[in-house]
């Protein structure tokens, strides 16, 4: 249900007529279109519950099939600039990795160094690594490390493989351990207004699923 309601805007995109008398509601949609189909908003944090659910280091992940990527990208040339943000890959056809090349780093210019940090609910699917593989291979001065809660289909040899060349093109694969659950929490996270920053609650299962996680992908690259 949440899916759905979130895909609502497109249709404004699809040029439904825009019917005053809707009134706020469709307002709303119409200021959706300015934005890109991606709604990267830097700066913007994503709901807590999102983050509950879908960040959560379970092993049996069924209904989250959405990613989350928040990021921090710092760029290093005569000054350091960092820029930080999140997307999710519900508001597009591609994935929030392809989504990322495409629209948030869309070109490395070639005399800045960039320092790339992914924290993705969970690691990439065959096509989403390829791209990464095929971007690191092209761009000698982007440093890529990919924080996952959790690993996607690593079972199967075609995603075991396309992690393993991730990793021979420079790419560093982690699974996120609760401090890095934390860290997102407190800098992607939204805090309820007027209220003082929540602490982080880890969830029961979180170090077991982390000391799991991270066997698995040790044995894998």
């Amino acid at each position: 249900k949440m899916a759905e309601k979130q895909e609502e805007p497109s249709n404004a995109q699809n040029g439904e007529p825009d019917n005053a008398e809707e009134g706020e509601g469709k307002k709303k949609k119409v200021k959706r279109e300015d934005l890109p189909p991606f709604e990267i908003v830097t700066g913007e944090r994503l709901p807590a519950i999102f983050f509950k659910f879908q960040f959560r280091n379970v092993e049996y992940s069924s209904g989250r099939n959405k990613t989350f990527l928040c990021y921090v990208i710092e760029t290093q040339g005569k000054e350091s600039v960092t820029s930080r943000g999140y997307l999710e890959d519900e508001h597009a056809a591609a994935h929030a990795e392809i989504a990322f090349f495409n629209t948030i780093l869309p070109k490395c210019e070639s005399s800045l160094r960039y320092n790339v940090t992914w924290y993705v609910s969970s690691s990439p699917c065959v096509t989403c690594a390829d791209r990464i593989t095929e971007t690191l291979r092209k761009n000698k001065n982007l440093r890529l490390t990919i924080m996952v809660g959790r690993l996607f289909m690593w079972e199967e040899p075609e995603m075991q493989a396309a992690l393993k060349k991730m990793k021979s093109a420079g790419c560093k694969l982690r699974i996120m351990k609760p401090q890095d659950f934390e860290y997102v929490w407190q800098n992607f996270v939204e805090q309820e207004e007027g209220e003082e920053a929540k602490a982080f609650v880890p969830w029961e299962d979180i170090q077991e699923n982390f000391q799991y996680y991270e066997e698995k992908l040790a044995e894998i690259l």
